[in-house]
């Protein structure tokens, strides 16, 4: 169980913890391991989770969402990870990248046709910056889009896009003017339905495999000049306070992960006996406990202070970037660390799927790299403190 101790909860916040925790272990626990088998998207437990208002919880009523703060998202986050990260990440994407960004930036009419579907579950919603050959370098994506008229036609590649196979509408970052490099991206919201909307490949992924993961293609594809968000330009501004929201994201990702690993070992150095002893009685495994859950609690004050960061910023427009940054990197490699010493401590089991710490390690790993590896979080840490570029 989360330990919320420290940092005091309200009655609406226990009320959000309760419901997604329940929701995770009795809905998405019992199925996590059939679905990371298969790779399959879990539709219907996504659907539920629409329905209870997850996909759109800081949304406001008027646009689907169940108007929430930023804590309550970060709760819930936390709790449908610790049951099984491939759900914590498609609920990340559909709240952060896709919600978030639309919300900020978008017009009203845009609100209430790629909005309000998207935050009431009822379809889904997807965010493309990657391609293949540009990830952390974005001024050298490739994909463009050239005005025509009331248009634009769209031509590119994209990859790594979460829920791209299943999504309804995808928030599309490409360049408009190349030789303004950053200030030249400019992003458009794109109905899967448009012609020249092409699904590539389905990535086969180490974890998070119920997370469907694709590439997109584009090919002369016109999009009205009425689904540009913001301005020409503006891309790379939107992109970025984008993913500042889906570090966040990520961060609860992650500590929802380290909960399950560390809780994992936990239980099973309480019941494995060795030597005459229970396993949780040497030195060697008590240390270890001892360490991951001095971790998940500094990563629990680091996410749960980067989300109410983010929540004043919506009243005094402060920057939350240093927050959601810090909160990320140590989070994301906490979990590696303490998905490490579950399987560690349950031995030659913990390599074996008839338990689950095998998948925690394999999906705790995508936490250090996807919105931002742990090298992108150090540098833009490091350049927010010391001023220098």
């Amino acid at each position: 169980m989360s330990n919320t101790a420290l940092f005091p909860l309200s009655d609406e916040h226990k009320m959000i913890l309760d419901a997604a925790r329940n929701f995770a272990q009795n809905e998405i626990a019992p199925i996590a391991a059939e679905f990371d088998e298969s790779g399959e998207f879990p539709r219907e437990t996504i659907m539920k989770m629409g329905e209870m208002g997850f996909m759109g919880i800081e949304v406001p009523e008027k646009y689907g969402g169940a108007e929430m703060d930023t804590l309550s998202y970060v709760l819930a986050v936390e709790e449908i990870s610790k049951a099984d990260a491939s759900h914590g990440v498609i609920m990340s994407v559909n709240n952060s990248l896709y919600c978030h960004g639309i919300l900020m930036f978008g017009t009203e009419e845009q609100k209430q046709t790629f909005l309000v579907p998207v935050a009431s579950g009822a379809s889904v919603g997807a965010y493309s910056l990657t391609e293949p050959m540009s990830g952390s370098d974005s001024a050298s994506m490739r994909t463009r889009a050239i005005r025509d008229g009331d248009e634009y036609i769209l031509n590119g590649r994209k990859s790594w896009v979460t829920s791209g196979p299943v999504a309804d509408f995808v928030v599309v970052f490409v360049m408009t003017d190349p030789d303004k490099k950053q200030k030249g991206i400019t992003s458009f919201i794109v109905p899967s339905d448009t012609p020249g909307f092409i699904r590539g490949k389905k990535e086969p992924k180490l974890g998070i495999r119920a997370s469907a993961t694709n590439e997109l293609l584009f090919e002369d594809c016109r999009i009205p000049a009425e689904n540009r968000l913001s301005n020409e330009g503006d891309g790379f501004k939107i992109a970025m306070a984008v993913l500042d929201v889906g570090r966040l994201g990520i961060a609860a990702q992650a500590l929802g992960i380290a909960e399950a690993s560390y809780e994992a070992a936990l239980n099973y150095s309480r019941e494995r006996d060795a030597f005459g002893k229970k396993i949780g009685q040497f030195q060697g495994v008590s240390f270890k406990l001892a360490d991951m859950k001095t971790r998940i609690e500094a990563s629990r004050l680091l996410v749960y202070n980067a989300a109410m960061a983010k929540e004043r910023s919506k009243t005094t427009n402060e920057r939350f970037t240093l927050a959601t940054s810090t909160a990320k990197l140590f989070a994301s490699e906490t979990a590696m660390f303490c998905a490490h010493a579950s399987v560690q401590i349950h031995g030659a089991m913990g390599y074996s799927k008839e338990y689950p710490v095998e998948r925690y390690f394999r999906d705790a790993k995508i936490t250090e790299i996807y919105e931002g590896t742990s090298e992108i979080q150090r540098l833009v840490i490091s350049r927010l403190e010391t001023g220098l570029r």
